[in-house]
């Protein structure tokens, strides 16, 4: 007998390099598929292929899978899992399998779906080809791309998939501990789970979860460390900027004039952030002693036209955690001891390109010429 008939499309594409947040969704649509499908037999076919033979073999066991049902049950659910022929790749763009792509895409068209149902995870696809657009007009299509430290927005992703995860857990997370648990861990999703796994069981079935409990057990991961830099920097405390540089270029390798670079950049971007909170400090529209839950609806309150229109000096387009933890550092520095240390800092940028000087000397120079003076006390 065949199922009830659903909504859902018979297919699932999960396509990004996250394989895995797309393989946890690929596995949260075969649980909700045997739940409308009881009895339903499950097959996974490897999709995952080295040259264009491979590729065949997987198509074909593909094909088999649709077309053999199981004498008793309510059907099937299949997943392709991995598959990597279906980007623009040498396998992928071979002449045979180019071809059998073609086909299969005829036949998914036509194919009756009532009683199957297909997961498939791609870490690439080549959108322009026939197999995509005939999958498109049958599939829920979802991306799960990596996250990465340079895009702008990767705190606020991974904090929507980490209160995400907690809530399936049956626990709830305050704004403020759900930022230091992100800044903690970085971008890694799978590290990510593991960490709300780790603060879960931590918990012992307690629903809400503060502060405390992100710092008492959640670890900087390697990723995160990045972000200690500036931080001490941030904090002004030279020992502490120091120990950090010297763990970062030793991890990256102290001769890397990239690694080098890419550090100054982290600062710069903690020195910006402070140059913007001061500004909102000296306008009114944060004041120093807001909580976190407060920074969000004041950046909401300015009114427009008081701020840049470049996202990259709108603090609106900053994570607001980022801002929460700038608020006191800001403080720490007056506003013409940030604007000299950005000149410092571009300086030194100038200096690793073109002067061929050694990179570690040349940070810690600039960064104990920042940090070194005395703080202040007024930040003004």
């Amino acid at each position: 007998m065949a199922p009830a008939a659903s909504k859902d499309p018979p297919i699932l594409l999960a396509i990004g390099e996250d394989d895995f947040n797309s393989h946890r969704r690929c596995r949260e649509a075969i649980s909700r598929w045997k739940e409308s499908m009881p009895g339903a037999e499950e097959e996974v076919v490897d999709g995952a292929c080295g040259n264009g033979g491979e590729a065949l073999k997987a198509i074909a066991r593909l094909r088999e899978a649709m077309q053999t049902l199981p004498f008793f049950g309510t059907g099937k659910i299949i997943w392709l899992k991995r598959c990597t022929f279906l980007a623009e790749d040498k396998t992928s763009e071979s002449q045979a399998v180019t071809a059998e792509l073609k086909d299969l895409a005829q036949e998914f068209k036509s194919f009756d779906w009532s009683q199957v149902r297909l997961a498939l995870d791609a870490p690439k696809v080549d959108r322009r080809k026939s197999f995509y657009k005939a999958v498109e007009g049958l599939a829920s299509v979802e991306s799960f791309a990596c996250l990465s430290v340079d895009d702008r927005d990767w705190m606020a992703k991974a904090e929507m998939l980490a209160a995400r995860h907690l809530k399936s857990l049956g626990h709830r997370i305050d704004e403020e501990a759900l930022g230091e648990l992100v800044s903690r861990v970085g971008p890694d999703t799978r590290v990510l789970a593991n960490e709300v796994e780790k603060l879960s069981l931590y918990a012992h079935g307690r629903a809400k979860l503060e502060l405390a409990d992100v710092r008492a057990v959640i670890t900087v991961q390697k990723q995160a460390k990045a972000f200690a830099l500036g931080d001490a920097v941030g904090d002004r405390d030279l020992p502490r900027v120091l120990k950090a540089l010297d763990d970062e270029l030793w991890s990256m390798g102290s001769g890397s004039q990239k690694s080098a670079i890419g550090l100054l950049y982290g600062v710069i971007s903690k020195v910006r952030v402070m140059i913007l909170v001061q500004e909102l400090l000296r306008l009114g529209y944060l004041l120093p002693n807001y909580e976190y839950a407060r920074i969000k609806p004041a950046l909401e309150r300015i009114p427009q036209g008081v701020l840049p229109t470049d996202a990259k000096y709108d603090p609106r387009q900053i994570n607001p955690y980022v801002l929460f933890r700038a608020l006191p550092q800001a403080r720490r520095y007056t506003s013409s001891e940030l604007i000299e240390a950005m000149a410092s800092l571009l300086e030194c940028n100038r200096k690793l390109v073109g002067s061929g000087l050694d990179a570690s000397l040349l940070l810690q120079q600039t960064l104990i010429g920042i940090v070194g003076r005395p703080p202040s006390k007024t930040g003004r």
